[in-house]
């Protein structure tokens, strides 16, 4: 994550959406997830964090387990 800024994914990966269909990502390896709310092309980031002024710090967090693990 990027302090103020966009979820960035690296790797080899498939992003899907609620039905199952996956984003087409022209080949990419590396995408900028939108934090902020405010990209005009959701899920990716467009910018917008810097025209909104939008602030969050990038703090890593674990996730608890799973239940039942």
């Amino acid at each position: 994550m990027n302090p103020n800024g966009p979820i960035r994914i690296e790797g080899e990966f498939t992003l899907v959406d609620a039905e199952g269909t996956a984003f087409g990502l022209g080949g990419r390896t590396t995408i900028a997830l939108c934090r902020c709310g405010h990209s005009a092309s959701k899920p990716f980031c467009d910018g917008a964090h810097a025209r909104e002024a939008f602030r969050e710090p990038a703090v890593a967090r674990d996730l608890p387990p799973r239940p039942g693990s």
